[in-house]
């Protein structure tokens, strides 16, 4: 098995795929979830003693509490981050209802908009306590309200206003870093990056809850107006699902195609096969240690266990001689990289991107390589790894003609031909997996 990739390695369809199985799989860290969790439900249960702020309204409760029901139901998917666009309703509960109860309605509408999940398994019982997780940033706009907002909406109060809803992005982070951090081991950075496309629809529906709020301070009612606009990102959020299955759906038959074409090379030849498979974890490693983005990690591990696929046209005789090749067995031999480029341009798509990897799988940094006698930098990155990995595996392994490098003798060939053969980025990184 691959060595699972750090957070900042993952691509949208990875993320995306990580969400959706621990909605259902109950992979809540109960610390410190749990502790989070369970500290937001005093603090929401805590801010209703506090002063009213501003009259109650039984009407106004129930309008904005079932408003808000409806806006949970809709879901955009970012990555890890479900995008919702409850925020016209929630900012029109700022002038709705005391802030002191904003908290405590927030997590009852999300409770109460998420009980189809729990209900159809889509949501795992133990995932209950992500939702008061998740309701920690309605206290942050409650805390600016009550001290410092006006009863009535007033436009003169729109920097208030901003800073509520700065407010709200830095509880709903904080929570979510610290959960997220528990869980995958996400950097800060990373975690604003996959949390910024939800912060930024936020940010543009805001003003048509402030819009909104005018109109619902006398009228509750009123607040119904934004439905429309909620069913519109219904549509919207259904499409871009579609879309998206569709893609991991592809993405996973290109994975499977890749294992299915290694297994291929397995069967005709154990030792090439069970050896792509040792280079596949070693270039995983080092990707993650030269910092590869998602997309050229995934180049490098399909790369890494097809770099030999070529070989099954490769006559048996040739691959399985045991011994060293004569010149001409060996030109023949050299000619798998571009045999192998040729099958998975046959194939297209990913595993058809990834073939002029495969190809210049064997090329030297120094230029003396083949098939094309590139140098350095013309080298494709993941070539140079799988080219670095692959001669380290071939080294440690055993042969048909010699033993396998005792350890110290393969870091000594490895480093020695750092800047020859290989790039010696590369090998340092090489060196730190070893």
């Amino acid at each position: 098995m691959p060595p699972p990739a750090p957070a900042a390695a993952l691509d949208d369809d990875d993320l995306i795929e990580l969400r959706r199985e621990s909605q259902t799989r109950g992979t809540v860290r109960w610390f410190p979830t749990g502790l989070l969790a369970l500290t937001f439900l005093v603090v929401a249960v805590g801010a209703l003693f506090l002063p009213s702020h501003r009259p109650f309204s039984v009407e106004a409760l129930v309008v904005s509490a079932a408003c808000y029901v409806l806006a949970s139901r809709v879901r955009f998917e970012y990555g890890t981050v479900m995008a919702i666009p409850t925020e016209p309703i929630f900012v029109a509960m700022w002038f709705l209802l005391p802030p002191r109860m904003l908290p405590i309605v927030v997590f009852g509408a999300l409770l109460v908009g998420y009980v189809p999940d729990l209900i159809s398994g889509k949501l795992a019982r133990d995932r209950l306590a992500m939702l008061a997780v998740s309701s920690w940033f309605s206290v942050g706009p409650a805390l600016v309200i009550f001290f410092l907002a006006p009863h009535e909406p007033q436009w003169a109060s729109v920097p208030v206003y901003a800073l509520a809803l700065l407010a709200q992005f830095g509880f709903d982070f904080a929570a979510s870093y610290i959960c997220a951090r528990a869980v995958i081991g996400i950097s800060l950075l990373a975690c604003l990056r996959a949390s910024a496309p939800a912060f930024a629809v936020d940010t543009l529906l805001a003003p048509l809850g402030l819009l909104d709020a005018f109109a619902v301070y006398h009228h509750p009612w009123a607040l119904l107006l934004v439905l429309p606009v909620l069913l519109m990102f219904s549509i919207f959020a259904k499409e871009r699902q579609h879309r998206i299955d569709n893609a991991l759906e592809l993405s996973t038959a290109y994975r499977g195609t890749a294992m299915l074409l290694g297994d291929v090379i397995e069967a005709d030849h154990e030792y090439t096969g069970s050896h792509s498979r040792d280079v596949v974890e070693l270039v995983l490693g080092v990707a993650d240690q030269l910092k590869l983005d998602p997309a050229e990690r995934r180049q490098a591990e399909f790369a890494a266990l097809l770099h030999d696929v070529g070989k099954v046209k490769i006559p048996t005789s040739i691959i399985d001689k045991p011994g060293p090749l004569d010149d001409e067995e060996w030109e023949i031999m050299k000619t798998h990289t571009v045999l192998g480029e040729q099958m998975l341009e046959q194939i297209g798509g990913l595993l058809g991107d990834v073939g002029h990897i495969v190809r210049s799988c064997h090329e030297r940094w120094d230029g003396t390589g083949y098939p094309d006698a590139i140098a350095a930098e013309a080298i494709p990155l993941a070539a140079r790894i799988v080219c670095a990995c692959d001669a380290w595996s071939a080294m440690r392994t055993d042969r048909s003609y010699r033993k396998a490098l005792p350890l110290e003798d393969a870091v000594d060939e490895l480093r020695s031909c750092a800047g020859t053969h290989f790039d010696p980025r590369v090998v340092d990184a090489l060196l730190t997996v070893i």
